[in-house]
């Protein structure tokens, strides 16, 4: 015979059933004690001018953001470039932006405003110096450009920086030897194919779209930096980001006659203050490197994003909370 079970009464069955209710709480209360609201709220990143790989860049990024940190809200603005970017990074106008490692160590040997509080979240990808021309001009180097009209970059540009730079190191000087036009990419294509240029400087992902246009409308050719590369780098420590490099024959099919292009390379840099958050930068910088593939397919430039060389931020040291994602990374 099977013994009788005993008869829960009431406050003893409310008892049993409070008991795994109160446990599972319990447990809730303490995993959410450990764990990291989500990053959220407005945020702003400076990029460039529009027709330039960094808005390019900025605006796939945006879109990667939203999926993977619903609660972020960035806005994309404007600017004149990497000088630019970082003035207002340092001004609260932005919480991220990209410049290149050359105007970011200018920026600090000059002792600019909030230089000290700068911090990298990632290396991007390299950007190539381009020297467009007319395909009938004469100019094969930056020598030749002397008394020519030359596009330069606007005053707060990465890309006006090297290009002073890379006339020092031809022997040219930037005010009296050229008529230097302080514009940028929206508007040195323009002033070329309607012969109110006669050259211009660009400095950019491959294939910027701004080159690649033009070269699609109008006849154009791409000079050759390399023979600078050993000049440049005698100009001593403010040109140690800089490196020889080759645009492949495929970058502008239509400007490079099927041949490789030696010039210069800088490197770009992801970067932000130590003043922000740092869940959320370590959740920026794990979407940048997340996102190289699916971005690279309409950037090729950013293909070259890769976690193994993320790190190398030189000169600035990697935010908390980007050093916090690569740490979580190690195998």
């Amino acid at each position: 015979m099977v013994p009788a079970l005993p008869r829960l009464g009431r406050r003893s069955l409310m008892a049993a059933l409070a008991a795994p209710v109160a446990l599972g709480l319990l447990l809730w209360w303490l995993l959410s004690m450990g764990s990291s609201p989500s990053p959220g709220g407005r945020v702003t990143m400076a990029t460039g001018v529009p027709t330039g790989v960094y808005a390019r860049y900025g605006e796939l990024l945006k879109q990667d953001l939203a999926h993977d940190l619903p609660e972020v809200d960035l806005r994309l603005t404007r600017s004149e470039g990497s000088i630019d970017n970082l003035r207002q990074l340092v001004a609260g106008r932005a919480g991220f932006t990209i410049a290149t490692a050359d105007a970011v160590a200018a920026y600090q040997v000059r002792g600019e405003r909030g230089a000290d509080r700068l911090r990298a979240c990632a290396r991007l990808y390299d950007d190539y110096m381009q020297l467009v021309v007319p395909e009938k001009s004469s100019v094969r180097s930056t020598k030749d450009l002397r008394r020519l009209r030359v596009g330069v970059g606007a005053d707060s540009s990465g890309v006006q920086l090297i290009t002073r730079r890379l006339l020092e190191a031809a022997g040219l000087d930037f005010d009296t030897d050229i008529v230097p036009v302080r514009v940028g990419i929206d508007r040195m294509p323009k002033l070329l194919e309607e012969g109110k240029l006669d050259a211009f400087f660009w400095s950019g992902g491959l294939p910027t779209t701004a080159v690649q246009h033009l070269a699609q409308r109008f006849p154009v050719r791409l000079v050759q930096l390399g023979d600078l590369s050993e000049a440049l780098h005698r100009q001593g420590e403010r040109t140690r980001y800089y490196r020889a490099a080759v645009m492949p024959a495929d970058a502008y099919p239509m400007a490079q006659s099927g041949e490789a292009v030696k010039t210069i390379a800088v490197a770009n840099l992801l970067v932000t203050t130590d003043r922000e958050d740092a869940a959320l930068t370590e959740g920026i910088t794990r979407t940048v490197i997340d996102s190289r593939d699916w971005i690279g397919r309409q950037v090729h430039a950013a293909q070259n994003v890769d976690l193994r060389t993320a790190v190398f931020t030189d000169p600035l040291e990697l935010h908390e909370g980007a050093r916090r994602y690569y740490v979580s990374q190690k195998p």
